[in-house]
């Protein structure tokens, strides 16, 4: 099991750009759609005042980034280890 959800679409350059950092620093994470699953676009409302901002990352304590930076990222996931 992945510590790392990302809610995203297809179209979102800033996710595929956050996606590629991921992958060159191996961190692993789960990819959800917010236009193929309506509960992850509710998730993603949730936690942003209603709107459907992406790159929303939740973590494993359940908090979540809105367009994180590599490094926000992986100081969370640090202080989470």
């Amino acid at each position: 099991m992945t510590s790392l959800t990302m809610y995203s679409t297809p179209w979102c350059g800033y996710c595929h750009r956050l996606k590629g950092q991921l992958d060159r620093e191996g961190i692993t994470y789960e990819v959800v759609d917010i236009e193929q699953v309506p509960e992850a676009a509710a998730i993603v409302e949730q936690v942003n005042g209603g709107n459907q901002t992406v790159p929303t990352l939740v973590y494993a304590d359940g908090t979540a980034q809105t367009n994180p930076s590599l490094a926000d990222v992986k100081a969370k996931l640090a202080a989470l280890a």
